[in-house]
C-alpha cells in the first residue's frame, strides 16, 4: 500500500506547476495514509467533516495546515477554531460570524474562503455571486475583525461536459478578479481530481485533490 500511494502522490504533485498550492483531501482515510503522504512533505490537507478533522489534527504533526473544506454548521465551528489554518467553505453571513466569534475567544485570525455556488447541481453550496460581494464589502468595512477573507472556492457541476465545467471555472475566476481589485485576495480554489488541470488553465491557484492520491474512499 505504501508504494502504491506514494507513487500516486508523487505523480499528481509532478503535474502541479510551481506555485499552485497542493490540498491533499483525506477525508475517510486513515492516519496512517495521511502519514505517508506527509512524510513526502506534503503539508496541506483537506477535511470535510468537523469530527473527523479534529480526530486527525490530535493524531498527527502540528505543523500540518489544516483545511476544512466540507459544509460547516454554526454549532461545529467552536472544535476546529482553535487550530484551523482555513475554513474554505464559507456559504453564509451566518456561519462568517460565528467564525469571527470563535476566532475571537480563541485570541487568532481565521483564514477563509468564500464558498460561491458556480455548478447547477441542486446538491451544491455556495453563495451567489452578490451574496459574495456583500459579504466581501462587509469584510473590507472591518466588520469581521478575527477573519481574513484569503479567496473564493467553488466546485463545478460534475458532469463530462467540459465546456460547461470550464464556463463554471472562468465564472469564478472573474469574481475573483472583480473583488481583487477592492482588497487583497490570494487564493482561488477550484478543481479537484477529475477537472484540476482545467481549473488550473481557468486560474485556479489551489486544487484540492483526494482519490487521485489516496484512491477510493474507505468508508466506515
Amino acid at each position: 500500500m505504501q508504494n502504491d500511494l506514494e507513487n500516486q502522490y508523487l505523480n499528481i504533485k509532478n503535474q502541479i506547476p510551481i506555485g499552485i498550492q497542493l490540498v491533499a483531501v483525506s477525508k475517510n482515510h486513515s492516519v496512517e495514509q495521511i502519514e505517508i503522504v506527509y512524510n513526502l512533505k506534503q503539508k496541506v490537507f483537506g477535511e470535510n467533516k468537523v469530527q473527523e478533522l479534529v480526530e486527525k489534527y490530535e493524531a498527527l504533526p502540528k505543523d500540518i495546515e489544516w483545511h476544512l473544506i466540507g459544509h460547516l454548521q454554526t454549532n461545529k465551528v467552536k472544535y476546529i477554531a482553535p487550530f484551523v489554518h482555513t475554513i474554505q467553505s464559507v456559504d453564509s453571513k451566518k456561519i462568517l460570524i460565528e467564525i469571527n466569534k470563535e476566532a475571537l475567544k480563541n485570541k487568532r485570525i481565521i483564514n477563509v474562503l468564500l464558498q460561491v455556488k458556480i455548478a447547477e447541481e441542486e446538491s451544491k453550496f455556495g453563495l451567489n455571486i452578490s451574496e459574495a460581494k456583500e459579504i466581501y464589502q462587509e469584510y473590507l468595512n472591518e466588520n469581521f475583525p478575527n477573519i481574513k477573507i484569503n479567496g473564493l472556492m467553488g466546485m463545478a457541476t460534475f458532469t463530462d461536459n467540459k465546456n460547461q465545467v470550464k464556463s463554471e471555472f472562468l465564472k469564478l475566476k472573474k469574481l475573483f478578479d472583480e473583488l481583487n481589485q477592492l482588497g487583497n485576495l490570494e487564493t482561488l480554489s477550484m478543481g479537484m481530481s477529475d477537472d484540476f488541470k482545467l481549473a488550473i488553465d481557468c486560474g485556479a491557484n489551489s486544487v484540492r485533490i483526494g482519490s487521485s492520491i489516496f484512491g477510493k474512499r474507505l468508508y466506515n
